[in-house]
């Protein structure tokens, strides 16, 4: 069983979950693939609908499910209703796009036939984390179910509620089957993952995990799209206009979900000339945006962290950080409803002082701990910000966006962001995700939908069509 505490009253038990055997998973998985022998012959268009449906029906649950999510995360509350609804907006988007980008291509001409179908993989299992378990789950079930798949999705052990309540919402409008949840941890997953009958994997969480699930999924030969971790880079140039509304930002970018977030920014380099300067603006900012306590408590603006292993971790970091010469300056304030000693709360810091090299620096710390490190050329701080094996995203931020988008350009991220980061600078039209080692395939955007059909092509050269010129038996095409 899976038993879930609530990180910021260790105490409550938010829910009790049975976990999945192997013989659950194949029963779940052969419901699946039988479901989606019959969507996929639904066209797209009515596919489209029903989502639409299913969206309106989703929209009524946002309260519930995000008050779930705060208690089983740590996510604030006001925080939680915005992921909510914007899964809702997801799911729309898609239904939206999918019947103009699924729409069967038809060339003839001179050249000949040529018919291009958009097939569905099949069953799709959805490995997803908790720090932002909707959203990162409905990027996967919004485009594979109006692609014509089915899927199936294991929620982290440690968020199991929200995401299983959206399934359900979203089933009763689908085929018996067509989208199951099964719970449980990497066996469940390994199970999933491996079943004969899983067509494509579609995971989000650390670079560990990930490596494990494509390496797994390989062995069968099924493809897979990985979204992992992050050391994202926020780059303040020297000429950067910090107004007291661009400082919030960056706090938030840092340390909103206390700073378990793929995106937010990891390391923040700022051109020595403007370094007191800003320290000045982001302690300031934070005064006035970060207030840690409760995630249901009115105020609260950033939570626990997830975990008491996490909490140990970061808290050791932070030690070691001071170890090796770094200074702390403690960011925001405390929610005074809120009792601290009874989570796993983390008070938000900056550290100065370290070098690139330092662990709090070189690797992703996925907490509310943000080092500081100063810069005096681009050449330096481009070279220093690419020198991960980690490639997310990153940020630049100038007073001159044609300035910043040079620099931006030489930056080794996926997505980069120009004088914003994190949620505040995405596009749902925009294709998101990561290089190098932080994975590959893109979630949101047209990419994001394509990601989950394979394109099959029926052709007829013109050279063989009545009346047409013909070729030699080993010739090259012409065209």
């Amino acid at each position: 069983m899976i038993q879930r505490e609530n990180p910021a009253r260790t105490d409550e038990v938010v829910a009790t979950v049975p976990v999945a055997t192997a013989d659950d998973v194949d029963a779940v998985v052969t419901a699946a693939d039988a479901a989606q022998r019959t969507w996929r012959a639904v066209p797209v268009a009515e596919r489209a609908a029903v989502l639409l449906a299913a969206a309106d029906a989703l929209a009524a649950e946002v309260d519930a499910i995000a008050e779930a999510m705060a208690r089983e995360t740590g996510k604030v509350l006001g925080d939680a209703r915005g992921e909510a609804g914007f899964a809702v907006h997801v799911l729309r988007f898609y239904a939206g796009r999918a019947p103009e980008l699924l729409a069967e291509e038809v060339r003839d001409d001179e050249r000949g036939r040529l018919v291009v179908r958009h097939r569905p993989y099949g069953v799709v299992a959805a490995v997803t984390p908790w720090n932002a378990p909707l959203i990162l789950t409905m990027l996967k079930l919004a485009p594979g179910l109006v692609a014509g798949n089915a899927l199936v999705v294991k929620p982290s052990p440690l968020a199991p509620v929200a995401v299983a309540r959206m399934v359900e919402v979203l089933a009763t409008h689908l085929p018996a089957g067509l989208v199951a949840v099964v719970q449980g941890g990497a066996e469940t997953a390994t199970a999933l993952v491996t079943h004969p009958r899983t067509a494509k994997v579609a995971f989000t969480g650390g670079d560990v995990a990930g490596r494990a699930i494509a390496a797994t999924a390989s062995q069968a030969l099924v493809p897979s799209v990985l979204e992992l971790g992050g050391n994202d880079a926020a780059v303040l140039l020297d000429d950067v206009a910090l107004s007291e509304a661009d400082a919030e930002r960056l706090v938030m970018a840092a340390f909103a979900t206390s700073g378990q977030v793929c995106m937010a920014i990891k390391r923040l380099y700022v051109h020595r000339s403007r370094l007191d300067e800003v320290l000045a603006a982001i302690r300031a900012a934070a005064d006035r945006v970060l207030c840690v306590g409760d995630p249901l408590h009115e105020g609260s603006t950033m939570g626990p962290v997830v975990s008491a292993e996490s909490a140990q971790r970061l808290r050791a970091l932070l030690a070691a950080a001071l170890v090796d010469g770094g200074e702390a300056i403690e960011l925001g304030g405390v929610n005074p409803r809120s009792d601290l000693s009874r989570g796993h709360f983390v008070r938000p810091v900056l550290v100065t002082g370290l070098d690139d090299a330092h662990p709090l620096v070189a690797a992703e710390q996925f907490g509310p701990i943000l080092p500081v490190l100063a810069f005096d050329s681009v050449e330096e701080v481009v070279e220093r910000a690419n020198a991960t094996d980690l490639g997310l995203g990153a940020s630049v931020w100038s007073a001159d966006e044609e300035r910043a988008f040079e620099v931006a350009a030489r930056l080794e991220a996926g997505f980069t962001f120009i004088n914003t980061h994190n949620r505040t600078g995405m596009a749902l039209d925009a294709p998101f995700g990561g290089i190098k080692g932080s994975g590959w395939g893109r979630e949101y955007g047209d990419e994001g939908l394509m990601e989950y059909v394979q394109p099959c092509v029926i052709n007829a050269p013109g050279a063989f069509r009545a009346g047409g010129s013909g070729l030699g038996a080993a010739a090259y095409p012409t065209a």
